[in-house]
């Protein structure tokens, strides 16, 4: 794998608080990490110290081979950066403030690059609008465009659908999801855990430390014991004594119409745990495989934590 970005025991101390302590992570070329965690979790705190915006207390960061505190202009050449509230030039039109902006950058050709992003954002329109007439999507959208005029190797897009309407949040999750499609490399951080599900091939879960960074499948598979769920029309006494006895079986129990089988090796046994159904005389409706919410990974990770703390 071609690593982008590194962070070494990053640390960030305000006066007396330690805001984020010892982050350590790799992320690679053309990967999609996900920053979860609670208010005052460090998460914006971690990203402005990556962008070089603030330096480190302690340890270092290497983006797309720069150490942000030693070469912050360069690096600025190689990052694109959308912050939950971008500001503009409310009095310019959309298309002089991308111009304004893109001419900062001297590999680009600032015209060029604004009308593609413009278009590509859906505002090629508006362009001669002046900004302040635009909606908060309208402006998001703007501000996403002018993060990637000059082709960064690395987007941070931090709450990129805050206080959006969802309509116009789906827009900017499907922008996203095209650059993702497109291989960039992106630092997301979110609330919307669905939004990290959607986007994200791995999450890094922070509060305060690297709580968890993996898949949301492997956290799960971690997290969560492996369950069948089956649904019959009636399940009786006799239907779960017999899957209790299958020896690959874990655990059983009924929720309603529903049938939790726990068990390792799903996909190996799944056409046994049936066929013993219906010779017992169960009628089955459906059969699938519970998959947990990334909410309920995420909240047992924090449960996790705050008991290990408390211990």
């Amino acid at each position: 794998m071609d690593t982008v970005l590194e962070a070494h025991g990053l640390t960030k101390i305000f006066q007396n608080v330690t805001a984020v302590e010892n982050l350590t992570i790799e992320v690679n070329r053309g990967e999609v990490v996900g920053f979860l965690g609670p208010n005052g979790a460090g998460k914006t705190t971690a990203v402005r110290m990556l962008c070089g915006i603030i330096a480190p207390t302690r340890g270092y960061a290497i983006v797309a081979g720069i150490r942000p505190e030693k070469e912050v202009e360069r690096l600025h050449e190689v990052i694109g950066l959308l912050t939950e509230t971008p500001g503009f030039y409310e009095r310019l039109s959309a298309k002089r403030n991308l111009l304004f902006f893109g001419r900062f950058y001297k590999h680009i050709d600032a015209e060029v690059k604004t009308e593609y992003y413009l278009k590509s954002m859906g505002l090629w329109e508006r362009r001669n609008d002046r900004v302040g007439s635009f909606s908060k999507g309208m402006k998001q959208r703007l501000a996403l465009a002018r993060a990637l005029l000059h082709e960064p190797q690395v987007l941070f897009l931090d709450e990129p659908t805050a206080g959006l309407d969802p309509e116009t949040a789906l827009d900017v999750r499907s922008l996203v999801k095209s650059l993702r499609d497109e291989g960039r490399t992106i630092i997301l951080c979110t609330h919307n855990l669905e939004e990290a599900e959607l986007l994200c091939h791995r999450i890094a879960l922070i509060k305060t430390q690297l709580l968890e960074m993996d898949t949301p499948e492997n956290l799960r598979m971690r997290l969560f014991p492996r369950q069948l769920v089956v649904e019959m029309e009636v399940i009786s006494r006799n239907v779960i004594e017999t899957v209790n006895d299958l020896v690959f079986v874990q655990k059983v129990q009924q929720d309603g119409s529903h049938l939790l089988v726990e068990m390792d090796d799903i996909d190996r046994w799944r056409s046994t745990v049936i066929e013993s159904i219906v010779q017992t005389g169960g009628k089955i409706i459906s059969v699938q495989e519970k998959k947990h919410s990334l909410e309920e990974v995420y909240l047992k990770l924090l449960h996790e934590k705050n008991n290990s703390v408390g211990a």
